[in-house]
């Protein structure tokens, strides 16, 4: 990987702006001195201090130095944080992404001014092992500084450039969607438990079949539909299963719960 020769000022570090520090350095993207972390209590990056990243209660005084910087607070949250940097911002070297949701470009740019370049971009949070799927847009950013985001996501997984309008829809389906999922397995392995498992037994096997699940379509690039015809014979268990479960609304409810939460995501942030 080609290293990045700029400096990264990520603020509001979390659980996401963490993982993305770590990606970048682990990837060889950025080294730890080249990489700031704000937080307004900064005792909880002391390890990361160690490590060799920069850390700071001072979002201003990190932004003025930083060539990439991440805006990584929650939605409530952010408009008090971009109130703290306007004074700094410079639009002609930096560009700024936005990992909170439901907030659009134009938002972020009516706070700091017109001419600041912005890319939005939704990570989940397998983020932390780095298999995080990140999709990014943008209204106004060059496909330079575009494909330089797009570069540092893939250090923590895999990337989808998207249109803008499409931002709450992804936040939904691969943000929320890691608690849907989550929620399938742990159904699975408590079915297994009914069926004489131990719960430790049936959560492993209902781990790894899951995963199994999702590999096969990543390296087949196959359908889900094909795969599950190979595995239901006719009158056979398989297809007894999946009739019962789609009777109960199995599909449907998944459905349904992805378009309620994108409705949510869109409202998350207040504009004033």
């Amino acid at each position: 990987m080609n290293k990045f020769e700029g400096r990264i000022a990520i603020l509001g570090s979390g659980n996401i702006g963490i993982s993305l520090a770590r990606g970048l350095v682990k990837s060889g993207y950025a080294d730890a001195g080249q990489i700031s972390l704000t937080r307004r209590n900064i005792s909880g990056l002391s390890a990361m201090f160690e490590q060799g990243y920069n850390v700071s209660a001072d979002n201003a005084a990190v932004v003025a130095k930083a060539d990439i910087i991440v805006l990584a607070v929650l939605p409530q949250q952010l408009n008090n944080l971009l109130g703290q940097i306007t004074a700094v911002v410079d639009p002609n070297k930096q560009v700024f992404i936005s990992v909170a949701s439901g907030v659009s470009c134009a938002d972020v740019r009516n706070k700091l001014g017109e001419n600041v370049q912005v890319v939005r971009a939704m990570p989940n949070t397998a983020i932390a092992i780095g298999q995080s799927m990140t999709c990014v847009a943008t209204d106004n950013a060059t496909a330079e500084n575009v494909s330089e985001v797009t570069r540092m996501f893939e250090t923590v997984g895999a990337v989808v450039k998207i249109n803008e309008d499409l931002m709450t829809s992804a936040t939904a389906l691969c943000a929320c969607g890691i608690a849907f999922f989550l929620r399938a397995i742990r159904a699975a392995s408590q079915g297994g438990v009914e069926i004489g498992f131990h719960a430790d037994e049936a959560l492993k096997m209902a781990v790894q079949t899951a995963k199994g699940a999702a590999d096969l379509l990543l390296l087949m690039q196959s359908h889900p539909e094909q795969e599950i015809d190979k595995v239901t014979s006719p009158k056979g268990c398989t297809i007894a299963g999946l009739n019962e479960m789609e009777h109960n609304g199995f599909s449907s409810s998944l459905i349904k719960g992805i378009k309620l939460s994108a409705i949510k995501a869109g409202a998350l942030y207040t504009k004033e």
